[in-house]
């Protein structure tokens, strides 16, 4: 296969150049250069849809992917820099599974107009009291 110019990976992908250039930078692809333009070979173009796909599925940082990419991380085996994101995003998920019930929950509520009236809310906040020195 021949090497893919800059501007076909751009659309083929979606990104914009300056997008491969910091990639290229941070280390994470490389490109062949010909009459001073960008050009990337196949296994280039692997390393682009998954950094991408790392990126947009993945969640993960440039940094991970460094770490990834090298197999390693800087405390230890690539796999922990994976576990470490999946158990960021199952922390994610749980907020917003609660923030959902809520939600569901408020459009449920009785009170039509004043909702801090809702007798749900009301129940499940826990208000300060008073003390006795401070009264």
């Amino acid at each position: 296969m021949e090497p893919v110019p800059i501007s076909a990976v751009t659309r083929h992908f979606g990104l914009p150049a300056s997008t491969l250039h910091y990639w290229e930078r941070r280390g994470l692809i490389s490109s062949h250069r010909r009459s001073g333009w960008r050009y990337y070979d196949r296994e280039q173009l692997y390393r682009v849809a998954q950094i991408r796909l790392w990126r947009d599925i993945g969640q993960l940082s440039l940094d991970d992917i460094a770490a990834v990419q090298a197999g390693d991380a800087a405390d230890g085996d690539w796999r922990e820099t994976v576990a470490a994101r999946i158990d960021v995003i199952e922390e994610q998920m749980d907020r917003l599974i609660a923030a959902r019930t809520y939600l569901r929950h408020l459009l449920l509520c009785t009170q039509e107009s004043e909702l801090h009236e809702c007798p749900h809310f009301r129940a499940s906040v826990v208000l300060p009291e008073a003390s006795r020195s401070e009264a």
